[in-house]
């Protein structure tokens, strides 16, 4: 019996890593997009233009999109045209390849963010698919366009999924090493204020979740990939503090925080802005989540990192 097929666009980071591991113990042929010099056994792309890559996508079961520039880095105007284009450029082509299809993918699901709704304060409620409030700050209005060439692609006969994924926490990846290196030295404290929301997924739920989302035919559109219960970043950080004990704790004030991002390159609002999403799209589908709350979810990766 030929195995289900599945193209993994950009798939050679954190995310990417996870999820060709996962679909290939369930049975999967996983064929991996990278760029660049690409991994052993991927195929070469380079997330522009069409090429002899697209073939790959004939009679294929599933396309999951996760190109991207990351977004830790300076929003120079050099950066955030390559932020754009780099998400913007891979799904139209990645949409023009399926519209060239004569056996198209069955379903398709691209990336999006959770970013894409505004700053939710205290406690306004969380944003969920039908009524989040959509944002307009830059990083916001990158996820819409992302989103809007997703939906400009002419797939008619693939279901298609953007997946408005919130912080995944990996032991071997993502953002969580960074965070527990940085509590371990006693900065387990608020981050300016420590009252903007977090909403996070473990990697295992979020692997669980793309499964779920291509065989549940009846999902389309928005879903928010996000766990069941945000927590504020001061109490986030708590449970990091808990675990190491450091000896002394760093007060992280904005104008600290502020003169750090500037000289490691990045942007405050990777951790200042306040995320609060709810995953109302996957709980009404029948999705059940292993970790449903943070401190277990913490409980199960602290400990595997080094």
């Amino acid at each position: 019996m030929e195995r289900p097929k599945l193209i993994l666009a950009g798939g050679n980071g954190f995310l990417g890593r996870h999820l060709a591991q996962y679909f290939t113990q369930l049975g999967y042929q996983v064929v991996v997009l990278a760029r660049g010099a690409a991994a052993s056994g991927a195929v070469r792309w380079n997330g522009r233009t069409l090429g002899a890559w697209a073939t790959e996508l004939e009679g294929a079961t599933a396309l999951i999109n996760l190109a991207g520039k990351s977004v830790d880095c300076r929003y120079t105007a050099a950066n955030r045209s390559a932020i754009v284009r780099s998400r913007t450029d891979s799904t139209r082509v990645l949409g023009e390849a399926v519209a060239a299809c004569r056996n198209p993918p069955a379903v398709w699901l691209n990336s999006s963010t959770s970013t894409i709704y505004q700053h939710t304060e205290g406690s306004q409620p969380a944003n969920t698919e039908v009524a989040g409030l959509i944002g307009r700050n830059f990083s916001e209005m990158v996820a819409q366009r992302w989103e809007a060439e997703f939906w400009l692609a002419a797939a008619p006969r693939t279901r298609r999924v953007a997946l408005r994924t919130a912080i995944v926490l990996g032991a071997d990846g993502g953002a969580l090493p960074v965070m527990a290196r940085l509590a371990k030295f006693g900065l387990g404290t608020p981050q300016g204020s420590g009252q903007q929301w977090v909403s996070w997924l473990h990697i295992q739920d979020f692997c669980r979740a793309v499964e779920f989302l291509l065989d549940t035919p009846g999902l389309e559109g928005a879903v928010n990939l996000c766990a069941l219960q945000p927590l504020p970043n001061q109490e986030f950080n708590a449970l990091l503090d808990r675990y190491y004990q450091p000896k002394w704790h760093l007060p992280q004030p904005r104008w600290l925080l502020e003169i750090g991002a500037f000289v490691l390159r990045t942007e405050t609002e990777l951790i200042l802005k306040s995320r609060k999403v709810a995953p109302q799209r996957l709980l009404q589908a029948g999705f059940r989540f292993i970790f449903p709350s943070c401190e277990q979810a913490l409980a199960d990766l602290l400990p595997q990192l080094p």
